[in-house]
């Protein structure tokens, strides 16, 4: 039995509490919304986020040194933009033993960090405080309401020390969520932010379903997507076989085609007219493909990269092409 500390409690991070508490350990969540501690504290559910599902054996605070005080596993569910931020708040309550499980993969925001990656960042701002706790990283194909129901689901733990992945996944793991691990902790991270990419112009066939849309396109997207990924990550530092594995094509697929994937859903409200603007203040989370695309588009541009897909979908969302443009562009420059 492990002391798990969830830092945010979105629809992820209450999923996971959920199957761990249920599993037999004890997790407390962290949060700094008043209404979803209120809805946890009095009803056990977390109206806003992942309404229907009873977390009664779940702990609930507002202040972040409950956690730390008890609990080891540090989980942190934060959006990527924020994450930094409240890693700078957590660091001076980090005692030797434990260990930091990051959700938010990818890239941080290029004004905060100097490595450009999450968990590097982590571990850079660790060492700069004198500490050198392990980070961990979570990805896979994780759909958080199907987490929550049980449904059978794997992921990935990547750590550079492939023992620490290989206990933590151990610990972790559960009848319905079943955890490998690997050391490939940069093409985990990268496939995780790279899939919502994809997951966003995979919504956009989805909102032109009465014109142009339709699975031979999306298909298609998927297609092209996948294979500038390949391409990008790759001069990234990815390792190759990551990305035909869970953290990969498996995470791509699933966030590209579920209804309840949050970036192919904002996609969705794109492909149907609807301006980014108006797009993003109807969804109340965080769709992270948005951000993802920018960075990864610095990125490639840093590496002096053609990027005909991420361009095309930069553009789109920058106002600058129409959506039937942007998915034609997307496909053509992929066409054999």
């Amino acid at each position: 039995m492990a002391r798990i500390g969830v830092l945010g409690l979105g629809n992820w991070g209450t999923a996971l509490a959920k199957v761990w508490c249920e599993d037999g350990h004890n997790v407390m969540g962290w949060t700094i919304e008043q209404e979803v501690y209120e809805s946890l504290m009095t009803e056990n559910v977390n109206h806003k986020y992942l309404p229907g599902y009873e977390l009664p054996n779940l702990d609930v605070t507002m202040e972040l040194s409950d956690v730390t005080e008890t609990c080891e596993i540090l989980v942190i569910a934060l959006p990527s933009g924020v994450i930094l931020s409240v890693v700078n708040d957590l660091i001076p309550l980090l005692r030797p033993s434990h260990v930091l499980l990051d959700l938010a993969k990818g890239l941080a925001p290029t004004e905060e960090s100097e490595s450009g990656m999450i968990s590097p960042e982590i571990e850079a701002r660790l060492e700069n405080a004198g500490k050198s706790n392990p980070v961990i990283v979570l990805t896979g194909p994780t759909i958080a309401p199907e987490v929550a129901r049980g449904v059978v689901t794997s992921a990935i733990i990547a750590c550079h020390d492939k023992s620490v992945a290989e206990r933590i996944s151990e610990r972790l793991s559960t009848e319905t969520l079943v955890l490998s691990s690997t050391d490939d902790v940069i093409g985990a991270e990268l496939w995780g932010a790279y899939k919502n990419t994809v997951a966003l112009a995979c919504g956009l066939v989805d909102g032109l379903r009465d014109g142009i849309g339709g699975d031979n396109l999306k298909a298609a997207l998927v297609l092209a997507g996948f294979s500038e990924g390949i391409r990008l990550l790759a001069a990234m530092g990815a390792e190759s076989s990551t990305a035909f594995g869970p953290a990969g094509i498996g995470d791509l697929y699933v966030t590209s085609t579920s209804p309840r994937s949050r970036n192919r859903t904002l996609g969705e409200k794109l492909g149907s007219g609807k301006s980014l603007e108006t797009a993003l203040g109807e969804m109340h989370m965080v769709a992270e493909g948005v951000r993802a695309t920018r960075m990864f588009l610095k990125r490639a541009n840093a590496l002096s990269m053609e990027v005909p897909f991420l361009s095309s979908l930069g553009k789109l969302l920058d106002g600058n092409i129409e959506v039937n443009n942007a998915v034609r562009m997307m496909v053509e420059a992929y066409e054999a």
